[in-house]
């Protein structure tokens, strides 16, 4: 799964207890999708029991434990849990990878009556004036054709597929850190993207960029805001 895993995007604490308030109970939340567990922790602080699932093993070895945290891989289409016993059943940054229709079948039967299921996604993020500007056009113009079909329904909120439940409202919520140039370019030299533009013999949109956005950053250890809003789709089950 491409998860920019969140040691770069940490989630803010008000996005669990956010969805901590929504459940009829606090027995057990379930992260489905949870790669190394940075909203699985998040929501340990609101849960009695957390179960954290994933396919890939090398996350759930990376995954950082607590006392009332479980994790474990499994598919998010057959998930190893007591039918009816769930309060909360999210999936951050995971959805698109599910075939929805199983999972979604999967979550009616591990819910609670009144349980909720919350999709969950950061948008593209955002930086400040002419840096945002840059870093636009270099996103949607230079190395949009090298992602992966999956993407844009991430880059959506998930908007477009979909989702058979009773819908909630959500808050405006977003992630926000401040780096410096190179954490920046560090972050985006993982992407599948930009590893998929270096194969097709593109570096030279990595190089023009870096060399651009380093003339419009300034100091290069300087620190700018960097923000991606979370999107979510949220139900009642």
């Amino acid at each position: 799964m491409e998860h920019a895993r969140a040691d770069a995007h940490p989630y803010p604490s008000e996005l669990a207890a956010h969805l901590a308030s929504l459940v009829p109970g606090h027995f057990l939340a379930v992260d489905v999708g949870c790669g190394t567990g940075q909203l699985t922790r998040l929501l340990a602080d609101h849960f009695q029991t957390v179960a954290g699932f994933d396919p890939s093993a090398d996350q759930i070895a990376n995954a950082s434990p607590l006392s009332n945290i479980h994790y474990g891989c499994a598919l998010a289409e057959d998930l190893p849990l007591l039918s009816r016993s769930a309060s909360l059943i999210t999936a951050a940054q995971a959805a698109h990878w599910f075939d929805l229709p199983r999972f979604y079948s999967e979550v009616r039967r591990i819910s609670e009556p009144g349980a909720i299921l919350a999709l969950i996604s950061y948008g593209v993020l955002k930086l400040e004036g002419q840096l945002n500007e840059r870093f636009k056009d270099f996103y949607w113009r230079e190395i949009g054709s090298y992602w992966p079909a999956e993407r844009k329904l991430v880059d959506s909120g998930y908007a477009t597929i979909a989702f058979p439940f009773t819908e909630m409202t959500t808050p405006d919520l977003s992630i926000r850190l401040e780096w410096s140039l190179p954490e920046f370019l560090g972050y985006i030299s993982t992407w599948s993207a930009v590893r998929s533009a270096k194969q097709s013999g593109r570096i030279d949109l990595l190089e023009t960029f870096a060399t651009e956005m380093a003339e419009l950053w300034g100091d290069s250890a300087q620190r700018h805001r960097v923000t991606w809003p979370i999107n979510m789709r949220t139900g009642r089950i």
